[in-house]
């Protein structure tokens, strides 16, 4: 592995430490063995479970929405987000034996140019020179190394692959999280993390398939993926940004890019 430790400072002539951290330029595509951290299902989650609110703008009630292939969805009308029984997820073991299973070449052509739709209209939107941080990245973080080459520095986290959580203590210029949230457990404590992370004006792009046609959901490749247990619509990701005072672009489908105010009281 090839890393390079950057010294910075926050203007003020005063070493700041979280951006005097370790970039990532190049690693092994290996994947380690699933955290400490991803532990089995606690009983409150089961009980929350039964209370069948919304995790992913917090309300309160939510109505069931389908079952299909042993696995019941509920809608929230509120974001309108679907998402399955969270008893039914997958344990961390059989999610991250899943995740083993990707092939995604960080140097092929074709995965960077599925990574493009983000990457291109986010670079447009960035100051020169800026502090991002991939979450999510998964075993090959492809697209910190496509944000490296345009000339940033870029951070990585991922819970089973890179799970050192000292980057999630730093604060950053723009967060990507690309095909992840769909795999979020708890959706609105991530985003009110991603909150906490990044800097007045800062940018959060994230890239998942929008659930559309309700139709067409029990035979939507996207839900069939055991990992997935979250489907966002277009307003369901304006809602959560709007819950922040964040503005969010819709630049090309399955793409969001939201945009923290840079006068906090706006």
């Amino acid at each position: 592995m090839r890393e390079t430790i950057t010294t910075a400072t926050d203007g003020s002539g005063e070493h700041d430490p979280c951006r005097a951290q370790k970039y990532w330029r190049g690693i092994s595509l290996t994947g380690g063995a699933p955290p400490c951290g991803a532990q089995k299902r606690s009983a409150k989650e089961h009980a929350n479970a039964a209370n069948h609110g919304c995790g992913v703008c917090g309300a309160s009630a939510t109505r069931p929405f389908l079952s299909v292939d042993g696995r019941d969805y509920r809608r929230c009308d509120c974001c309108q987000a679907t998402f399955l029984n969270p008893a039914q997820r997958l344990s961390p073991e059989a999610e991250h034996a899943h995740y083993l299973q990707h092939r995604n070449d960080p140097a092929g052509a074709d995965y960077r140019r599925f990574l493009s739709k983000l990457a291109d209209p986010l670079l447009k939107r960035l100051a020169p020179h800026r502090d991002g941080l991939d979450y999510g990245c998964g075993p090959g973080p492809a697209l910190a190394q496509m944000l490296c080459e345009a000339g940033h520095r870029v951070s990585v986290f991922d819970p089973y692959f890179f799970p050192d959580p000292a980057p999630l203590d730093c604060r950053y210029d723009f967060i990507t999280c690309t095909e992840a949230i769909e795999h979020f457990h708890r959706p609105a404590e991530e985003f009110a993390r991603f909150e906490r992370m990044l800097r007045p004006g800062g940018w959060l792009a994230v890239m998942t398939c929008f659930q559309a046609d309700d139709g067409r959901f029990a035979s939507w490749h996207y839900r069939r993926d055991p990992t997935h247990v979250v489907f966002y619509r277009e307003t369901t990701l304006r809602y959560i940004a709007q819950g922040f005072a964040w503005s969010c672009e819709i630049p090309v489908k399955d793409v969001a890019l939201m945009q923290k105010p840079l006068n906090l009281n706006a």
